[in-house]
């Protein structure tokens, strides 16, 4: 049985991590941190587990083997680098981390101290997103030309646990990035999952276009991006990354291939949708992406207590999510130059 901490108690925790652990038969939730005491208390009483005063105290404990670590972006380098070198397994949250010498910092603590160091892409788990991959690698649309990955809503605004336009993703000191960081690194993440490739160039525009602070002022980090991603073997394609999407959630990918088109999640009805060249249309009905209205069961806490059971490798390790953190860093410094940036060489 692993014995599992949960720092930070937001709502990615309440919705995902801390029920996920619940039902997993080989995790024990042992306990709760967050800074603000009366939310970590109410729901360590709801889950019947300890409530910690200090993440230090969660920390020092010797019964915890593993930690979720569920805060803002700004502080998830240094909670990660004081969990593994308390001796901890850690899933962190994404983005990984919000400057590259961090991410690179975490992976190399990981392998110093023995630890997994697993990051929270969950899109890799879609079952739609694994199905995928298969049918790229076999051939089924013929050779890859290009591609476009798209992840939009109308915003963490209604997401956070703190509602409205105060949220922290809204805050540049504690979230640093905006929909880049919220939603472009996962697409990021997943183009490279599906086609096997690393991003090597990128050409970007991140922007504030819509959303207002409390006060009615843009806010301060990014609400849309759009991506120009070459990849390692040639092919081209396109990344959105917005929190403007007002009405309805984007979450497709189109893969373009020399025999025909594959659609993920375009298709209300049919997660899979290939279209062959010469027209003829294959359907697979295998689930539906989540949404920020309709949680469902990410698998990316059942893949890490199986890692740490198995004693195998983090299912989505630090390491491997290092070339999506410098695509998303490369974009940043693309739109604030006007250049095109070339990562990953």
């Amino acid at each position: 049985m692993i014995n599992i901490g949960v720092i930070g108690c937001g709502k990615i925790a309440q919705v995902r991590h801390i029920p996920e652990y619940l039902s997993n038969p080989d995790a024990h939730l042992a306990g709760l941190y967050d800074m603000n005491l009366e939310r970590t208390k109410e729901l360590a009483v709801n889950c019947q587990c300890k409530a910690y005063s200090t993440m230090e105290e969660l920390l020092e404990d010797k019964e915890i083997d593993a930690v979720s670590i569920c805060v803002a972006n700004h502080v998830h380098a240094e909670i990660t680098l004081a969990a593994l070198k308390a001796g901890k397994h850690v899933l962190c949250e994404k983005p990984m981390a919000t400057n590259l010498e961090d991410c690179e910092a975490m992976v190399r603590t990981a392998d110093e101290v023995g630890k997994l160091l697993m990051i929270g892409q969950n899109q890799r788990f879609a079952k739609a997103h694994a199905e995928a991959k298969n049918l790229i690698a076999r051939g089924d649309i013929g050779k890859v030309i290009s591609f476009r990955t798209t992840f939009g809503h109308g915003g963490p605004e209604t997401w956070s646990v703190d509602a409205g336009p105060q949220n922290w993703f809204f805050d540049k000191k504690r979230a640093a990035m905006g929909a880049m960081a919220d939603l472009g690194v996962h697409k990021t993440d997943l183009i490279q999952y599906l086609l096997d490739d690393t991003v090597v160039e990128t050409t970007a525009k991140v922007t504030t276009l819509d959303k207002r602070d409390s006060s009615g002022e843009l806010i301060g980090v990014d609400d849309n991006a759009i991506c120009i991603y070459k990849m390692r073997s040639g092919i081209i394609g396109t990344m959105t990354a917005s929190w403007t999407f007002y009405g309805e959630e984007d979450n497709s990918t189109v893969i373009y291939g020399t025999k025909g088109i594959l659609k993920i999640y375009e298709n209300q009805r049919y997660c899979l949708e290939m279209i062959r060249r010469d027209g003829g249309r294959v359907y697979y009905d295998i689930d539906q992406i989540q949404t920020n209205d309709n949680q469902t069961k990410s698998g990316i806490i059942d893949a890490f207590i199986d890692s740490i059971v198995s004693g195998s490798e983090a299912a989505v390790s630090g390491r491997s999510v290092l070339t999506a953190m410098r695509a998303v860093f490369g974009s940043l410094e693309s739109s604030e130059t006007g250049k095109t940036v070339c990562v990953n060489e």
